[in-house]
């Protein structure tokens, strides 16, 4: 079963920073676009930044300048490397990805449980 797997959240202070991780595990053929989402309670899942497999990437405004969004593809990771966060950055942060079977070679999105991040004022 594929899974995807979020770690690094915590709880910092305004100006820290934090390094998300998300690792791909199972059985899959590949990985084409990943990316980091995050959702407020209220509010919609928003998409933070992404990354495709040749390394292109976008991200929100809100975070330009801040946020830098990593792959590592021999290791089916990505990253997200946080600085001068800020409270409105506090979220559930999802690592999301565009899948394919290594059975049939189809595709599919599959997401992470979320991992909390917390920034105090």
């Amino acid at each position: 079963q594929v899974q995807l797997v979020e770690s690094g959240g915590g709880l910092v202070q305004a100006g820290g920073s934090l390094r998300l991780s998300c690792a791909v595990s199972g059985i899959i053929f590949g990985i084409n676009t990943m990316g980091w989402y995050r959702q407020v309670p209220g509010k919609q899942r928003e998409l933070v930044a992404a990354i495709t497999r040749g390394g292109s990437t976008n991200y929100a405004d809100s975070v330009k300048g801040r946020f830098t969004i990593s792959r590592d593809n021999a290791k089916n990771s990505m990253y997200l490397q946080m600085n001068s966060l800020k409270p409105e950055d506090t979220a559930v942060y999802y690592c999301n990805a565009d899948l394919i079977d290594a059975v049939y070679g189809t595709t599919f999105t599959s997401w992470g449980q979320g991992t909390q991040v917390i920034v105090s004022s």
